[in-house]
């Protein structure tokens, strides 16, 4: 058994993201194109007395209801192992943003117990097992490039986009219900759906080629409820920006600059906006 493991949970974005429907279960059925980026939190795994979490942040629980927890949980239990874990977690990610920071938290302790607990599982059983924690987290098992289907549990692995900047633009003191926001969806708000299997086509050309098929139909929801969210959108494009689109269920915004000048411009316009701002890169499946 490993003294200590690390690992790095990489946040994510949606380059296209659509709702064909609602469930038997209650979830949609949606199709979406996945990107993981920079931005990431350090999950470090040492020994400890049963399952204990701890954070850099203050007021986030590291009790049950935690998805790093419910992780590792998971895990012992299904493979009979008394766990005996200290799990940190280094946030970095912008909290209930969109951006998957706790379900790639909870991926990287299902990577890391792993590796910690010398169970040489395959990506795919972890994968499975992922599912059973949330939609999100079997992409962030591997992440890069993927398309997501089913309730975004099918992972469909792409090659890597090549390298994009982006920038990160998240409110403050705006947290978003992402099961308010399917609740809320309506199809019939929809005017320009994305077209998930051309992004797919053009994702080893970059941005600029996948721009005409982007787009997130949850934007509908999230926007009217937060305008401030638009005029993110905008400012980011008067900016310098070429694209600029709301991450998931929101409310972070990402855009794509061509280069760390116009990204470090993007974030001066936004000064006045009162958001968290981060400048990051697209990352891909093979430095996960």
């Amino acid at each position: 058994m490993a003294e200590k493991i690390i690992e790095t949970a990489y946040a994510k974005i949606n380059l296209g993201l659509r709702i064909l429907g609602k469930r038997s279960d209650g979830y949609h059925e949606v199709s979406m194109i996945m990107q993981s980026i920079g931005l990431s939190d350090e999950v470090i795994i040492t020994e400890g007395n049963g399952i204990e979490i701890s954070t850099n942040i203050e007021g986030l629980s590291c009790g049950k209801d935690n998805l790093a927890y419910k992780a590792a949980a998971l895990l012992a239990e299904r493979y009979n192992i008394v766990p005996n874990v200290h799990i940190i977690l280094n946030k970095k990610i912008f909290m209930a943003a969109g951006l998957a920071g706790g379900s790639s938290d909870a991926a990287a302790v299902l990577r890391g117990l792993n590796r910690y607990w010398n169970l040489n599982l395959y990506d795919d059983r972890l994968e499975a097992l992922a599912a059973e924690l949330g939609s999100d987290v079997p992409f962030c098992i591997n992440g890069g490039s993927a398309i997501a289907k089913g309730r975004g549990e099918i992972i469909l692995p792409l090659p890597d986009m090549p390298e994009n900047l982006v920038v990160l633009a998240k409110p403050k003191n705006l947290d978003i219900s992402t099961a308010w926001v399917y609740k809320n969806y309506n199809p019939q708000r929809v005017i320009n759906n994305p077209g998930i299997w051309q992004i797919a086509e053009n994702i080893t050309h970059g941005a600029r080629a996948m721009m005409p098929y982007m787009g997130n139909a949850l934007e509908t929801v999230t926007i009217p409820a937060h305008p401030q969210i638009a005029l993110i959108k905008t400012a980011m494009l008067k900016a310098g920006a070429y694209f600029a689109m709301m991450s998931g269920s929101g409310p972070t915004v990402f855009a794509f600059a061509d280069n760390k000048e116009i990204a470090e411009k993007i974030v001066e316009a936004l000064k006045d906006f009162n958001v968290e701002t981060a400048i990051t890169t697209t990352v891909g499946r093979k430095n996960i």
